[in-house]
């Protein structure tokens, strides 16, 4: 991509890498564990902000993505272990009010991150296309990283685990799967390359503001990524952000006034025809039901 296209296709395959590293993310509690976590917007938001505070503080940008990583982690261990005794739309309501208030610590703590004014990012050297591939580089690599991840946690004890939750977190506590462990682990590891991600994209657009850091609907739009691929698989989420980019880009380029309205009801359609996701669905029931109802009108 950052050999054969120009800046425009490369910030969109930048955004494909930046949503499918979110949507792994979510897999992890979302997916594997079952868990309606909205979250997302959080640990992203929290990211942003502990990189973008570090970076004007005089660290390098790379050091400051790093601490920025093990800070929204830590934060999502502790938050984690008290959050995750809620289940169900406790938990979901839980999750999401999180997001709202950071984003109100944000906007009222004026003196560390700037307020309802925002924070602006030291901007990166070098010129707008060395720029952009630094940064598609860097989003590709995150979403690698997590890529890497699930699919050691989907042939692990941990996803075997995930899993028995998923299906009845009373009967695997039961059996002897640590739970709520387990479901910390998880929480924790969708937070990882959030707080990446959010600390590269503050880097990137060189300004953050709550509204936009803590953003309810990125918080939406990732669990249906994901869902939209197939949710507690390795490749969904991959698979579920770029169809969702692109529809996404398309749709507003040819309707510019009515593009999240349009994109509304497309994704609420996606997702009461594909509940399970594009991976999950059983291509060879289809094609075997197409098949015979063709023979059957023929012999008629």
């Amino acid at each position: 991509m950052p050999f054969m296209a120009d800046n425009y296709y490369i910030r969109l395959a930048t955004f494909v890498c930046m949503y499918g590293a979110l949507a792994l993310s979510w897999n992890f509690i979302g997916g594997y564990a079952g868990y309606p976590s909205f979250s997302t917007a959080a640990f992203m938001g929290l990211g942003s902000y502990a990189g973008a505070i570090l970076q004007k503080a005089g660290m390098p940008m790379v050091l400051a993505w790093v601490c920025a990583t093990i800070f929204v982690s830590l934060f999502a261990a502790i938050v984690g272990a008290a959050i995750l005794r809620m289940k169900g739309h406790y938990f979901a309501i839980g999750s999401i009010s999180m997001v709202e208030v950071l984003r109100l610590i944000a906007s009222l703590w004026s003196n560390l991150t700037g307020g309802g004014d925002g924070l602006n990012v030291p901007i990166f050297q070098g010129g707008p296309d060395y720029a952009a591939r630094v940064f598609f580089y860097s989003m590709l690599i995150v979403m690698l990283m997590a890529w890497l991840t699930t699919l050691f946690v989907d042939r692990s004890k941990l996803g075997f685990g995930l899993r028995c939750i998923n299906q009845n977190e009373d009967a695997a506590d039961m059996v002897g799967v640590s739970v709520n462990r387990y479901k910390t682990i998880a929480y924790t590891l969708s937070a990882v390359y959030c707080g990446t991600v959010g600390a590269i994209y503050a880097s990137w657009v060189s300004y953050i503001a709550p509204t936009d850091a803590f953003g309810i609907l990125l918080t939406l739009k990732v669990p249906v990524m994901t869902m939209l691929g197939g949710a507690g698989t390795v490749y969904g989420p991959i698979i579920g952000s770029a169809l969702f980019v692109l529809m996404e880009e398309t749709i507003w380029a040819q309707f510019l006034d009515y593009h999240q309205a349009i994109l509304g009801v497309v994704i609420v359609l996606l997702i009461f025809f594909l509940p399970g996701g594009l991976l999950k669905l059983d291509y060879k029931k289809l094609f075997t039901k197409k098949d015979h109802k063709l023979n059957v009108t023929r012999h008629a």
